[in-house]
């Protein structure tokens, strides 16, 4: 398959063209990547159960993992759920567009590869132009999991896209950069007090300030349990080379360093701008200075060491505040091993 590749950054008639084209081919019933403000999506029309498959065979996704509806406003919203509890709209108003996905009641308009069976349905508004336009012109719900190879880091870049899937999908839309960098939170919506099932670009501490108590589900590691969400069942993030995640201080980091380096491993480090100079190694990725730079460096950073050049890539942990608490779930799914003191 020959995968068709768009370049928009500027609102100009080249630009809606290729949006146009893009639509056309979700309509049709193919596979398009595109950009949103967390990471690329792989999309595909929801309603239509053949083109969903498309995503799964695309990514190697096992089939019980459950897709994210992305639509272009509340009315395409409320227009394939049921009946939700009334904080929702709270929540709507407040963070859509943006980086946060409801579980709601499924009024079977997706397609059951979409829900994966069960009687809710995941669906979100990116807040990304070039996202919303397509979504706008395709006029349909789009199921859009990240864009990248099932267990890969998820892509924040079109690069990373094409890297995992041309040739595999029908096009790729790139906008450049994503901005948040982590995927969006997911919070159960069926339940009187709101549950965080993923964490991500909107913080515990944000959603509660707009309806009070949120809770984090217990079940996070539960292996055995149907995933409700995408990103519960199973391992994600997985970089090339082997992580391994420190709990302890930059002290603890050189001490790992020098042990790997000494059993003549390759190693690169993952560091704040701030710890740089104090580091002992050749191959690091600046990941920034706060834990918004983390998180938006994070995939390139995973993505950025191969085997033939790093046998093993180290780093820090992070404080769980903010979107802290999204940076390490997504550490621990992707290391290899986590040492703590």
């Amino acid at each position: 398959m020959k995968t068709i590749y768009w370049h928009v950054t500027e609102d100009d008639e080249q630009q809606i063209e290729a949006i146009r084209e893009a639509a056309q081919l979700l309509i049709e019933g193919h596979t398009v990547a595109f950009p949103t403000e967390t990471v690329y999506g792989l999309g595909a029309d929801a309603t239509n159960e053949h083109a969903v498959r498309k995503i799964f065979q695309a990514k190697g996704r096992p089939q019980d993992n459950p897709l994210i509806a992305h639509v272009a406003t509340k009315k395409q919203l409320v227009d394939i759920v049921d009946n939700y509890k009334p904080y929702v709209d709270k929540l709507i108003d407040v963070f859509s567009p943006g980086p946060i996905t409801y579980i709601l009641p499924s009024n079977d308009t997706c397609a059951i590869n979409v829900t994966a069976g069960l009687d809710t349905v995941g669906v979100r508004i990116p807040d990304h132009p070039v996202a919303l336009q397509l979504l706008q012109e395709a006029n349909v719900p789009v199921a859009a999991p990240s864009a990248n190879l099932s267990g890969k880091p998820s892509p924040t870049t079109a690069k990373h896209v094409w890297d995992d899937l041309n040739g595999k999908i029908a096009g790729i839309v790139d906008g450049g950069l994503t901005g948040v960098g982590v995927e969006s939170t997911v919070v159960d919506c069926t339940q009187d007090i709101p549950v965080i099932l993923r964490p991500g670009g909107i913080s515990q501490e944000e959603l509660e300030q707009v309806v009070g108590p949120v809770n984090v589900d217990p079940a996070l590691k539960d292996k055995q349990s149907k995933p409700k969400a995408p990103g519960m069942k199973y391992k994600h993030y997985t970089p090339e080379v082997p992580l391994l995640l420190i709990d302890g201080p930059i002290e603890k980091l050189n001490e790992i360093v020098a042990q790997a380096q000494q059993e003549g491993h390759r190693v690169a480090v993952l560091i704040k701008n701030d710890d740089i100079d104090k580091i002992q190694v050749d191959q690091y990725y600046p990941l920034g200075t706060s834990l918004q730079d983390i998180a938006k460096h994070l995939y390139d950073a995973l993505r950025s060491f191969k085997r033939e050049d790093t046998d093993i890539i180290i780093c820090q942990t992070v404080p769980e505040t903010g979107i802290g608490q999204a940076i390490m779930n997504r550490l621990k799914k992707a290391a290899h091993k986590i040492i703590s003191p």
